[in-house]
This record gives structure tokens, C-alpha cells and sequence, in this order.
């Protein structure tokens, strides 16, 4: 799942005493950011296997300190202690790492079966990326559908919400269809790692922009 994990970070941003949707997106891809981070110091891997399943190439045959359960609550628990210290709200804190923790169960819908409870066999996977019939619309349905969802329990407080909202939404698709659509890459070097972690910042810069132009409908309306 790719666009797909944001849905847990909309739906996270959309409660009252919640992160903001910066916050929250940095939240639902962490462990990918965490993940790619590794595989850069070479200390978790992927590898190129083309027929691995239908919708992805990629091997995903070490990550027990990112996609085992246990290290994904390990991470989550890390950035709910971050942001506890940086918002003093206990709240705040414990969407922050639920939504962290959410990403796995996400995976485990779609991942053949690569992931693991705590780093070491079995390893499990429900197999979505061999049904696209199925992972496409699944996909875009929990994202966009969670997106609404956010819109509406939000309020727009600046004329460029809008404009940022629309300029979420396409981002996230265009690289959603590259990501299925697009070339595969020759081999795993450098790149792939350095490409994830630079969409993920953008995409989330985005939802920075999109979190100051709204506030949450319980907010108080400013004085006239």
C-alpha cells in the first residue's frame, strides 16, 4: 500500500485534540521513512523480483525493525513520546502513535506475506497486490474516502483552502498511478530509497499547507 497508509493519517487529523495533518502524515509513513532510511545504511533490504506478486516487483525480505508489529509499535511509541514533548497533549500523543502503528495493518492487506509479529518467522501478508480488481479501487476508496472525511469535519479558514486541498489530492494520485503504472526500476540501488523519501517529504509538505488553511469544527470562530 502506498497512498493508501495517508488514510489513517486523515481520519487521525480529523479528531478534536488531534496532530495536525503534517503531523499526521509524517505519522502514517514513518516506518517507511524508517525503512528506506535503513536500507540506505544497508541495515534492512530490499531486492528485485519481478512475478513476486502482480502490482509490485519488489522483495521485501528484511525489515524486522520497521514492518514486524512489535518494531512498529516500537516506532510509534518513539513518535508519541516526540510529540507528546513537543505539544504537551497526551491526546495528541497517543493518535500520533496509533496512527504510526496503523501503517502495518494496512500492509498486511495488501504485502505477500513479508511481514512479521516480531522480526522473525512466520511471516505474514494477505496478498492484495496479486487482485488489483480488488487493491485498486481499495486503495483509492480508503484515501479519498478518509479525505472527504477530514474536509468535512474541517473548516477552511484561508481563500487558498481549496487550492491546497485539490493540490493534495492530485499529487496524491498522479504519484499513486505512477507507482502502479509507471517504469519499473532496472535494479535497487541508491535510488529507489532516495525517491521514496523524497515523494513521502513532499507529500507531506502538502499537508502542511493543507493543515493551516483549515481547522478542525469545534474550533472557535475568531472574534468579529
Amino acid at each position: 500500500m502506498f497512498i493508501g497508509h495517508w488514510s489513517a493519517a486523515f481520519v487521525a487529523a480529523a479528531m478534536p485534540n488531534a496532530p495536525r495533518l503534517g503531523t499526521a502524515f509524517v505519522a502514517a509513513q514513518l516506518v517507511d521513512y524508517g525503512f528506506f532510511g535503513l536500507m540506505l545504511l544497508d541495515v534492512e533490504h530490499m531486492r528485485l523480483s519481478p512475478g513476486i506478486s502482480v502490482m509490485n516487483p519488489m522483495d521485501l525480505y528484511h525489515m524486522p525493525y520497521t514492518h514486524s508489529l512489535l518494531g512498529s509499535v516500537i516506532w510509534g511509541a518513539g513518535f508519541a513520546l516526540f510529540v507528546y514533548l513537543w505539544q504537551r497533549h497526551r491526546t495528541a500523543a497517543l493518535i500520533a502513535g496509533a496512527t504510526v502503528v496503523a501503517h502495518w495493518f494496512l500492509d498486511l492487506l495488501v504485502h505477500v506475506p513479508d511481514l512479521t509479529l516480531w522480526g522473525t518467522p512466520p511471516k505474514l501478508g494477505l496478498s492484495l497486490w496479486n487482485y488489483p480488481s480488488i487493491e485498486i479501487p481499495l486503495e483509492l476508496g480508503l484515501t479519498f474516502g478518509t479525505f472527504a472525511f477530514y474536509l468535512r469535519r474541517t473548516r477552511a479558514i484561508s481563500p487558498r483552502a481549496t487550492l491546497a486541498a485539490a493540490t493534495l489530492a492530485i499529487v496524491l494520485l498522479a504519484i499513486q498511478l505512477f507507482n502502479w503504472f509507471g517504469p519499473e526500476p532496472a535494479a535497487v540501488d541508491a535510488s529507489v530509497p532516495i525517491s521514496a523519501l523524497a515523494a513521502y517529504t513532499i507529500v507531506g509538505l502538502i499537508a502542511v499547507w493543507v493543515a493551516r488553511t483549515r481547522v478542525h469544527r469545534s474550533a472557535p470562530h475568531p472574534a468579529n
